[in-house]
């Protein structure tokens, strides 16, 4: 039950140290997947501390503090949970922090959210003095509430943007020097961390940092500053995240990564090249305590294993719960190392650690000791080397071989790092990564003024095609469910996709049928060099339910040929096999396993369509 502040304040000054967030999965599949890496990347990266993210309006609330409870009880890991204020009641929020309390969680990202919806969010049943946005409008009345409420229990966190904060989604807005009063009150209010926006602009972020420090206030001198850094995932993952976030991408580094956009592999690699330089140049900075780095890592692993490595950023140890970190993995293997609980001796209840164990594996007709070298006694027969029996050099579960398996290495990484090209909501539903861009659950991920300049106020179905199909053309950024253009591939159906809306049937994603063309294919291309990629046709959409039951009898005369998954608002569902698993993107490269990034099944769909419909509820 510990602060991050505490923490950092018992680190040696010039230390450096690195914390994670993830957030909780769409998939029951996918928090199961994630508990297991949250183990191996706790074990092997050895973060100061986790946070856990909060969904727009409170929409994750129970998944949060499900993810926040493995990590601070299950894992031990010091967890820090976000907690936004607007769209959501004031019951909620009390809840919210009730349960963190209860939970031995003493640590809170206090954010705003997204901008306040009165009326889509508050329960009718609740008495009009709980609706949260009569109190919460920004997150300085999330921070004085909380202090009003918990005193000082709570190790308060604020959000800071080296940008500027970009409320209207046009860069001309974002000024850091008009967000910084903001900050100053934040910090009065009670803040006692500061945890930034993603960036890749270090030269920006020096020049913020800078600014804060030798601000006339006072206030941000000694206050922990924590640059936010999301390793690049993918090409795509990046270019979406930059427009969201409105991070600029210095053009050396947009140089880099266009040199090698159709090779993933290599994105991949260029990527932790370019979070490290940030990581080092940020170190070489001047800092008045510990320094620390914060990594969105998208539930992922792999990448942030790198860059962690690469920095020197783990830590060489870590005292457990009961001691010795490095004994408590050791022992993890089954192998007997001591005759107590988690290494502990049986009668004095110390630590030790045995240089022998006990084994079974190849045994003569009596069971022999494993030893490092062979003892003076008369019991030659009893012992037997490690290469003897069959053990490893270096113990499965060591600091090292975990870090190793986090980095994809061996047939155990490759297995830990199966989902390593994640690909959207249509990814692979086991994945913890699976369906989700940032963590923070449905929203339009645009201001309401920049909504109504893009989609203006729609009143009927033409009205709402015709908004498809400029989308479709190019005339319109983004739709609710897609923050981009088409990309090139898409592009090579656009006749196709016009027509369909045109009828009314509105198109959200699709794809053409690839047959083996080449990885590093300008329009179709991904993953490694060298491999080809196949697709299959798909195409997603929302129609008419008359137009739907028209649809199926004729669907259901090609049933051998074409799949479907169908279901409303109402939670009615239908397929043409429910439990098929259909990959519709693949590629075989050397070297490696076919990689299937983007499969279509029951449950990724049924987590996609709720989804899906509640954009349209928060578009209206």
């Amino acid at each position: 039950m510990e602060k991050i502040t505490d923490k950092i304040a018992a680190l040696p000054k010039d230390a450096n140290f690195f914390s994670l967030e993830f957030f909780p999965p769409k998939t029951s599949m996918g928090s199961s997947n994630l508990q297991a890496r949250l183990d191996r990347m706790s074990r092997a990266l050895r973060p100061l501390f986790v946070t856990v993210t909060w969904g727009a309006g409170g929409s994750t609330a129970s998944k949060s503090l499900e993810l926040a409870e493995i990590c601070q009880r299950q894992l031990g890991l010091t967890t820090c949970l976000h907690l936004t204020c607007t769209n959501m009641s004031r019951s909620l929020v009390d809840d919210a922090l009730a349960e963190a309390k209860a939970l031995g969680i003493r640590n809170i990202l206090a954010l705003r959210g997204d901008p306040p919806r009165n009326e889509e969010y508050r329960d009718e049943e609740a008495p009009e003095e709980d609706a949260s946005n009569e109190e919460f409008t920004w997150a300085i009345d999330l921070v004085r509430y909380i202090r009003k409420e918990h005193g000082d229990y709570f190790c308060v966190g604020v959000a800071a943007y080296p940008e500027g904060h970009a409320d209207q989604s046009v860069p001309e807005y974002q000024d850091p020097e008009q967000d910084i009063p903001y900050l100053v009150e934040k910090t009065r209010a009670g803040a006692d961390f500061i945890m930034t926006q993603l960036f890749y602009d270090v030269g920006a972020y020096t020049k913020y940092e800078s600014r804060l420090r030798n601000h006339p206030s006072g206030v941000f001198e000694n206050i922990p500053i924590i640059p936010g850094l999301m390793p690049v995932q993918s090409y795509q993952i990046l270019k979406r995240t930059t427009k969201l976030s409105h991070a600029k991408l210095p053009p050396d580094i947009e140089e880099r990564l266009d040199l090698v956009r159709g090779d993933d592999e290599a994105v991949k690699s260029v990527g932790v090249d370019i979070l490290s330089e940030i990581v080092e140049d940020i170190k070489g900075n001047a800092a008045p305590g510990p320094r620390g780095f914060h990594f969105y890592t998208l539930n992922l692993e792999k990448a942030v294993a790198f860059i962690l490595e690469r920095c020197q950023l783990i830590p060489p140890s870590t005292p457990g719960v009961n001691g010795n970190f490095d004994i408590a993995v050791e022992d993890f293997d089954g192998l007997k190392v001591s005759d107590g609980i988690n290494g502990t001796d049986g009668a004095k209840g110390q630590l030790r650690k045995s240089r022998r164990r006990e084994s079974s594996v190849n045994s003569d007709p009596h069971n022999r000791v494993v030893v490092e070298r062979a003892s003076n006694a008369g019991s030659a027969s009893y012992e037997a080397s490690a290469d003897e029996a069959g053990i490893p050099k270096e113990r499965i579960n060591t600091r090292a071989n975990t870090l190793a398996i986090s980095e994809g290495e061996g047939s155990l990484g490759r297995e830990a790092t199966w989902d390593d090209y994640p690909n959207g909501r249509w990814g692979d539903a086991r994945s913890p990564a699976y369906g989700e861009i940032d963590g923070y659950g449905v929203s339009l991920h645009v201001s309401i003024s920049q909504a109504i300049r893009l989609w203006n106020h729609p009143t009927t179905t033409d009205d709402i095609s015709d908004i498809f199909s400029r989308h479709i053309t190019g005339e319109i950024a983004a739709i609710p469910w897609s923050e981009e253009d088409l990309n090139a591939e898409t592009n090579t159906i656009r006749p196709e996709l016009l027509k369909l809306n045109k009828r009314g049937w509105w198109t959200v994603a699709s794809q053409p049928a690839v047959n083996g063309i080449r990885s590093n294919d300008r329009t179709f291309g991904w993953g490694p060099r060298n491999g080809f990629v196949f697709q299959k046709a798909f195409v997603e959409l929302f129609l008419p339910s008359a137009d739907w039951h028209s649809l199926r009898s004729k669907l259901s005369t090609t049933l051998e040929e074409v799949s479907f998954y169908a279901g409303n608002n109402a939670g009615e569902f239908d397929s043409s096999d429910a439990e098929s698993v259909n990959a519709v993107t693949w590629g075989t490269f050397p070297g490696k396993e076919i990689i299937t990034p983007t499969i279509i099944e029951q449950v990724s769909f049924r987590a996609w369509l709720e989804e899906a419909f509640g954009i349209w509820s928060e578009w209206q």
